[in-house]
């Protein structure tokens, strides 16, 4: 319940610093936000802690609770293990004015959370007054309660659908690499024969595909180029962007920027190791040590083959795992299922952060050969030759 003083008070209380303000999202395994309604001045920031289950935070509108706001705000999916205890993901955002901010989550399963009354406010009117947040939460239980009497049965003998996304099916989960993290299976991949046209060309592909695959169209012959920055001035730790959509002939320019990293493929149940499985090796850029007052970079690139998701991190481990400090990419990561990138970015924190470092297994002594079409460009063989001088560049 949204109270006449707390509203009261968005209007008599002056704006003094930013605040902010913790939502935790699925609390105890409910569908709930935790608290449902806050009153919020401009500057603000709301984080939501995602804690269990798989949600989102979504912006709505008061006329239409359940549904995506024409140019709103989404998290995307957070799945989270029912067996993490920490490092929950979250999603934050900024409170531009005294405006009123309506929030839904959008999963589908086993039912629609926001029909149950998973919703949330920022700056609601008062209980009573036409836009309250019982008001927008009764339209929202409104909406799953006529859901559920326009959805037929479903006839006896009628096959179930494949899964398309995960807010249109119920998790399956499996066993990280180990630690005993539980984590979303993998899509079940679908082998496809297309005929594939570029300008003139015409050939025929046969690529894995799993719901949200991309079309293996290249853009064009030479591919799009897609610039990664690898680290970056303060000790940043992150590839930015950290994931990226990316066609066949796409090509991947890895720039290195300050301090010594990697660019190394890996699996999702397996973050922080190299690739290395089934027969398969995956690519790894080698170290690039750059000084914290430079002003060139080294480049790396990494031509795309098919549609496939690729993984990969940073095996930097000094003076801690940057893997495990959540310093991982993804191409082609599909962002309506369960493996995101997010998740596949909790998955890391949890098996190999600070919390779990005492128990992952050693890394692999040795780098795996570059199994990816890549070549050194911007003074990346000048880097090599005086790798040893910068060993100590963490």
């Amino acid at each position: 319940m949204f109270t006449p003083s707390l509203a009261l008070g968005l209007v008599l209380l002056p704006f003094v610093s930013a605040a902010v303000h913790d939502i935790q999202v699925g609390a105890n395994g409910g569908l709930v936000f935790s608290p449902e309604a806050i009153a919020a001045q401009p500057g603000d920031q709301v984080v939501f802690h995602f804690t269990s289950k798989n949600h989102t935070v979504t912006q709505s509108s008061f006329a239409n609770p359940c549904g995506l706001k024409d140019g709103g705000f989404d998290s995307g999916f957070m799945p989270v293990a029912a067996n993490q205890t920490d490092n929950f993901p979250t999603h934050t955002i900024t409170v531009q004015d005294t405006q009123p901010i309506w929030v839904y989550c959008r999963q589908k399963v086993p039912v629609s959370h926001c029909g149950a009354g998973m919703v949330f406010a920022v700056n609601c009117g008062a209980d009573g007054s036409p836009n309250s947040f019982t008001g927008f939460k009764q339209s929202a239980l409104a909406f799953g309660a006529a859901q559920a009497s326009a959805t037929p049965s479903a006839a006896p003998s009628a096959p179930a659908a494949p899964a398309a996304s995960s807010d249109v099916a119920a998790p399956v989960w499996t066993t990280a690499a180990y630690g005993g993290y539980t984590i979303p299976a993998a899509a079940q991949a679908t082998p496809v024969t297309q005929a594939v046209t570029l300008g003139s060309q015409v050939w025929t592909t046969t690529y894995n595909s799993v719901p949200g695959s991309p079309d293996p169209t290249p853009t064009s012959a030479e591919g799009a180029i897609h610039t990664v920055v690898v680290g970056g001035t303060g000790g940043v730790l992150s590839f930015n962007p950290s994931s990226v959509q990316a066609k066949p002939r796409d090509v991947v320019v890895f720039e290195f920027h300050q301090k010594n990293h990697t660019v190394t493929q890996s699996s999702f149940a397996d973050p922080c190791r190299p690739l290395n499985a089934n027969g398969v090796t995956g690519f790894d850029s080698g170290f690039f040590p750059v000084a914290d007052n430079a002003t060139t970079f080294p480049t790396w690139n990494l031509t795309v083959n098919d549609t496939a998701p690729i993984w990969a991190y940073c095996r930097q481990t000094v003076p801690a795992s940057h893997c495990g400090s959540g310093m991982v990419f993804a191409i082609n990561a599909v962002e309506s299922s369960d493996r995101n990138f997010t998740a596949y970015q909790n998955v890391a924190k949890a098996l190999n952060g600070t919390a779990a470092a005492a128990n992952a297994p050693a890394p692999s002594p040795s780098a795996p050969a570059n199994a990816a079409s890549s070549i050194r460009l911007g003074g990346a063989t000048a880097t090599v030759a005086i790798a040893a001088a910068f060993a100590l560049l963490l």
